[in-house]
């Protein structure tokens, strides 16, 4: 298992302080804070051997507290969008805060991105805990969340569990930013990305779900061999892609597939991402501008990075068809993502 290293990382003023966590394995260092359970680095050998940090991300923690993209965090209690920032369970009505256009999106505005967890070791790892209110967000019930990161050789696991005294809707991903060629670099346009999945959820243009499950078949969004980039995002329409692919074989709480693979050819990185989710998200940063100046000064411009967010699908609380949205008092919300790294 990984070596386990704890450092103080900065003070939120009036809420407390957040500590760095640093998982190392022969191959491989993972840096998280407490902060949003942010990947703050992922640092790999490329197949000459340079060490590149492969995750976008800020120098300290000020970049963090205000992190608009989410960089490296997990975001919920929903991660996604929630139409018109409504829903209804047991017959109430909840309206949440609206924050990405008409919609609400990644549990509002100070989701757990924004807060501090509290943590421990565990072997080969660390174990992040949360206790959300009762209305927090204007969410029903109080949650207790863990986010567990653990390193084995080449592989990440992060594995999230959840109880809630009422029932509420959740979801929880890593909003982690990749770049195979190392952060700060230009674009992703000569990875080759491929995703296990025969359909996906067209949008409407405000990015929430049409309802439709549609084939990828005779479609840009047909993944399900390797394809450069680049050239697909010119046939992909909008600016890019931000889509929920349904995955082929949806497994239960702890049945892990694989359902994405992206390989740099330049660096020969390549990492593969395994989950127990019935979907994954995969966004092309579209909505980076060159703006943000990230680790080391780096400028991120669109199509910078790639998010892989393994998830539920997108809106499920207001969609009856789509994969059940919900926790109920008495059970567990559980599931499990791995990111496996390696060169060729």
């Amino acid at each position: 298992m990984a070596l386990v290293l704890m450092e103080e990382f900065g003070e939120v003023p009036g809420e407390g302080r957040v500590q760095k966590w640093i998982l190392k394995s022969s191959n491989i260092t993972v840096e998280i804070i407490t902060l949003g359970c942010i990947i703050t680095a992922i640092k790999c050998k490329g197949k000459n051997g340079e060490v590149n940090d492969i995750v976008l991300g800020y120098d300290d923690l000020e970049g963090y507290l205000a992190n608009p993209k989410y960089f490296g965090a997990v975001v919920g209690r929903v991660a996604n969008r929630i139409a018109k920032g409504r829903f209804v369970v047991d017959g109430k009505d909840y309206q949440l805060a609206i924050n990405n256009g008409p919609n609400s999106l990644h549990g509002g505005l100070r989701g757990f991105s924004k807060v501090i967890w509290g943590s421990e070791g565990v072997e080969g790892g660390v174990r992040l805990t949360l206790t959300s209110p009762d209305g927090d967000q204007n969410y029903p019930g109080e949650v207790q969340a863990s986010v567990t990161y653990t390193l084995e050789g080449d592989t990440l696991s992060i594995q999230y569990q959840a109880r809630s005294t009422r029932t509420t809707p959740i979801n929880l991903t890593n909003h982690s930013y990749f770049n195979l060629a190392g952060q700060g670099s230009a674009d992703i346009y000569d990875h080759e990305v491929s995703i296990n999945a025969p359909t996906y959820l067209p949008v409407d243009d405000v990015m929430i779900p049409t309802g439709e499950v549609r084939p990828v078949e005779h479609t840009p969004f047909d993944l399900r061999r390797p394809v450069l980039i680049g050239p697909r995002l010119k046939e992909v329409p909008g600016p890019g892609f931000d889509h929920n692919f349904c995955l082929s074989s949806p497994g239960d709480a702890w049945t892990v597939r694989v359902c994405a693979r992206v390989f740099h050819p330049a660096s020969g990185r390549v990492v593969e991402v395994s989950t127990t989710q019935p979907g994954v998200q995969f966004y092309t940063a579209n909505f980076l501008d060159g703006s943000f100046k990230g680790k080391g000064g780096a400028s991120y411009p669109k199509h910078s990075a790639f998010c892989l967010e393994t998830q539920n699908w997108p809106d499920a609380v207001n969609q009856a068809s789509f994969p059940d949205a919900l926790l109920r008092p008495g059970e567990q919300y559980r599931h499990v993502t791995r990111f496996t790294f390696s060169t060729t």
